[in-house]
């Protein structure tokens, strides 16, 4: 077998629908997937039974396979995604381990699109960039924009301009199963433990790099609020993760809450000081027309410049918040984060 494609689950089920059906339509066929159910209230376990699963009703550790696409359907106590992962990978017979989200899909060509980078040039780990799909909503067009352009993030989520390094991430994501199982797989945190894995891959010495075709369609949020919650977390772990790796953090990784700063800053300003609100003005006009430019509409450009300012927000404030608890008041990633992560 030479990939085991592992797909950690928390009560979406028409979104494994959708990837799955991304996956039977490939022309490549030398692959296993593995759905972990992590403990979801609302089970994906019918919507994966149309796509080859024979059995349905799956207690803890137990699986089925049959039909078209060889298919293993797994149900565990919730432990984060994490810890699912893990649990897919225990289970797991492929040649290269590799992971993704459950809100992404695939592209056709997208096996062929590794082969030939592994063929290329051999790699102990590697990443794919993601994209907006045609289906997409303008908001999550907008919310897409806001984590891949250079103008948001720098690139570092694997643009070809970027300020930093790349690191995969678990939503598309592939590595060895050996160097996978020589690492101890993923940590026990809730957030960050995709970057968590990937630091300790260059610690290791390993070789790992970006796979610029091997690409994805990543839905991420619906809507402003729950992509607001889920930056915010993403802040928070990037503390968590520098109090583990001091030497992880980097400049870039402190944009976001320096922009958060800079805004409460210049809007407060703007009251007393002429021409403070333009500076925001101008980079929001430069947001929208990159954006209106990509997508060719006004309307997802108008959409992007809110996604970006809730995304660098969102990131500024739990990066300031998670800084303060841990860094200020050193309280511990349980104690201080418990109703973010652990609840």
């Amino acid at each position: 077998m030479r990939y085991s494609l592992i797909i950690p689950v928390y009560n979406r089920p028409d979104e494994v629908a959708e990837l799955l059906e991304s996956l039977r339509a490939q022309d490549y066929s030398d692959f296993e997937v593995l759905i972990v159910e992590d403990g979801s209230s609302i089970p994906c376990s019918d919507v994966v039974a149309r796509f080859g699963v024979a059995g349905t009703s799956l207690d803890h550790g137990t699986c089925s396979e049959a039909g078209t696409m060889d298919i293993k359907y797994f149900s565990k106590p919730n432990g984060g995604p994490g810890q699912a992962r893990n649990f897919g990978a225990q289970r797991a017979s492929g040649e290269y381990l590799v992971f993704l989200d459950s809100d992404v899909t695939v592209p056709a060509g997208w096996f062929e699109a590794m082969d030939a980078e592994l063929s290329e040039s051999p790699a102990d780990a590697w990443g794919g960039p993601d994209r907006a799909d045609e289906s997409f909503t303008p908001v999550q067009k907008a919310i897409s924009y806001s984590m891949t352009s250079f103008f948001t993030t720098g690139g570092i989520r694997g643009g070809k301009k970027k300020l930093d390094k790349f690191y995969p991430r678990s939503f598309n994501m592939g590595i060895r199963r050996d160097v996978f199982e020589a690492l101890g797989g993923y940590s026990s945190m809730r957030f960050g433990e995709d970057i968590d894995l990937s630091i300790r891959i260059f610690k290791g010495g390993y070789r790992c790099r970006l796979f610029p075709e091997a690409w994805v369609c990543h839905k991420r949020r619906t809507d402003f609020r729950k992509f607001f919650k889920q930056v915010h977390n993403s802040g928070i772990a990037r503390i968590n993760l520098y109090k583990k790796y001091p030497e992880s953090l980097k400049i870039v990784h402190l944009l976001p809450a320096a922009f958060t700063i800079g805004t409460a800053f210049l809007l407060l300003a703007g009251f007393f000081v002429h021409g403070a609100w333009f500076l925001l003005f101008l980079y929001a006009l430069l947001l929208f027309c990159d954006s209106a430019w990509d997508y060719e509409s006004w309307r997802i450009g108008l959409l992007s410049v809110v996604a970006a300012f809730v995304q660098l927000i969102g990131y500024g404030t739990g990066f300031l918040r998670a800084w303060w608890e841990r860094c200020v008041k050193g309280r511990g990633e349980m104690e201080a984060f418990k109703t973010n992560f652990y609840k």
